[in-house]
């Protein structure tokens, strides 16, 4: 039987997973926002020597092309197990329909990876089927955004 690639797998590994400091930082601080009820998008593109210069020494391996943090703030849901009920729903959506963005970041020369904080600001605990819809959306609005940059950056569009 042949082994299919983790991204045939439609696994959440490591490397899927935003966790350096100054990636993160840097996505906070230099990332661009958008919003689909009940979630919140940061996300940042690196190219690689953008990449580079956020590290002191080399790049650590294992960096995706698409990575991704999710946060539920304390705030608007006390409990732990909302907490995280939330993030794993959140998670499985993005798995399931990450496929788009990475395809779209590997595709493009000067896109290293995808940075991606996605923060719920629901006061109350949505089900799967709406998180789903809404991280599709969020995707898709994250995918038509990129495809605009792109086009915008080629050599031909510009007049």
């Amino acid at each position: 039987m042949q082994e299919k690639s983790v991204s045939e797998r439609n696994t959440f590994p490591k490397s899927a997973r935003l966790h350096h400091r100054t990636l993160v930082n840097a996505l906070f601080d230099k990332g661009q926002s958008l919003y689909v009820y009940p979630l919140r998008c940061v996300w940042r593109v690196l190219s690689s020597e953008e990449l580079q210069s956020s590290f002191r020494d080399t790049v650590p391996q294992g960096i995706g092309p698409v990575q991704l943090m999710i946060t539920v703030p304390k705030k608007k849901r006390r409990h732990a197990v909302d907490r995280v009920r939330m993030r794993r729903l959140i998670r499985e959506a993005f798995r399931q329909q990450r496929h788009a963005l990475t395809a779209l970041v590997e595709s493009h020369p000067d896109r290293r990876t995808l940075s991606i904080a996605t923060i719920y600001i629901a006061e109350k605990n949505e089900t799967f089927a709406t998180v789903n819809r809404k991280m599709g959306i969020l995707i898709k609005k994250l995918t038509a955004f990129l495809d605009n940059e792109k086009s915008d950056t080629s050599p031909g569009s510009k007049e």
